[in-house]
């Protein structure tokens, strides 16, 4: 999720637990051990220059469920040797900072990106993926209980305050549960009437919404793209089929940066040649044809790749010019859109290749 949302929750948390009277710091120490996982950005900038290893090396260690307990234990027994408010109310603030460190990772856990939960084991990233990195109707919640916590501190009504913003922002991600349930069911009805019900897919709402959802589904030729509004839409749900370069992909997906991205993506990529360079896009976040992380990983020397060092590109993105159509989107079906996918996705054959394209 998006900073500030880390960091309202983990001053939310902080002050619900703390005695009264250390509300206002308890705040403060919440918004810094909630924001402490993602500084993992700064060693891992410093350490490497390869884009996809900045990547996939963010939401590891530094969010690992197996490694915070530990930090969160030396930073409170650092703080209680000192004396103070921590040394008052030791249990309490043992609380406030274990859980508003390790609510960071739990709730990265509910987008797309990816999150190593049980980091060093060898688990692909965990991506429930059923909330946009920003979403404000879970914030805000949040950002209310945090102003009513800072400004009035010890009166009564503010711990009912914070309890109350906790649990509408989680009765929220329970919300996005249940809709990303009946995305999925949608999307197995449609993918089945193409003999894709056993591809590899995923579905993640749009930005800042969880009323519309985007469904990706792999196919052998590249994949298929689906949309479904929670509100407007009643009808099967409606399929646009995208083409991949999956033959150089093959070619190319013995090279370690390659490998690193399937195992990060789960597969989820798209292959296309540009310049003279083979680039590889993260289907998940994003939308046809823009997506926040593209790769060139090869260069073509006659009719070979040729592995290069990996590059992120920064090509024109749209989304900002699709916030409009998207809000429409959500209240609107389109009219006399039909389904767009090819004859070669009605051939049974189809099942058995598709899982092979997006698992190597």
């Amino acid at each position: 999720m998006d900073s500030l949302t880390h960091v309202f929750l983990g001053a939310a948390i902080a002050a619900a637990i703390v005695p009264p009277q250390h509300r206002r710091a308890a705040m403060l120490a919440g918004a810094a051990m909630g924001s402490l996982p993602d500084l993992d950005v700064l060693p891992v900038n410093l350490l490497t220059g390869d884009p996809i290893a900045r990547m996939t090396w963010h939401r590891s260690l530094s969010h690992s469920l197996l490694v915070l307990p530990f930090v969160a234990w030396a930073i409170w027994a650092w703080f209680r040797s000192r004396g103070g408010r921590v040394a008052q109310s030791p249990r309490r603030w043992f609380w406030a900072i274990l859980l508003a460190v390790i609510t960071h990772p739990l709730l990265d856990a509910f987008t797309i990106y990816g999150t190593q939960l049980l980091w060093p084991l060898p688990f692909r990233p965990v991506m429930w993926s059923s909330v946009f990195i920003i979403d404000p109707m879970y914030t805000v919640w949040l950002l209310i209980a945090c102003v009513i916590a800072w400004c009035w501190r010890e009166r009564r009504f503010v711990q009912p305050a914070l309890l109350a913003g906790l649990t509408l922002s989680t009765l929220y991600l329970g919300a996005s549960l249940w809709a990303k349930q009946q995305v999925e069911r949608e999307a197995e009805s449609a993918l089945a009437a193409h003999h894709l019900e056993d591809a590899p897919r995923f579905s993640v709402p749009m930005p800042f919404n969880i009323l519309l959802w985007r469904v990706v589904a792999m196919t052998p030729e590249g994949f298929v793209e689906g949309e479904r509004s929670l509100v407007a839409d009643r009808g099967p749900m409606r399929l646009r089929e995208y083409p991949s370069d999956v033959q150089s992909l093959t070619q190319v997906f013995d090279y370690p940066g390659v490998q690193r991205l399937n195992w990060f993506n789960r597969g989820f990529m798209k292959a296309e040649q540009r310049d003279g360079r083979l680039v590889l896009s993260d289907l998940r976040m994003g939308a046809e044809p823009d997506y926040s992380f593209r790769f060139a990983v090869a260069r073509r020397e006659g009719d070979a790749w040729r592995e290069m060092p990996p590059e992120q590109l920064k090509w024109p993105w749209q989304a900002s010019r699709r916030l409009g159509a998207m809000w429409k989107r959500i209240w609107n079906t389109p009219a006399g859109e039909t389904d767009v996918v090819g004859a070669a996705m009605a051939r049974p054959s189809v099942r058995a290749q598709a899982g092979a394209t997006a698992g190597h």
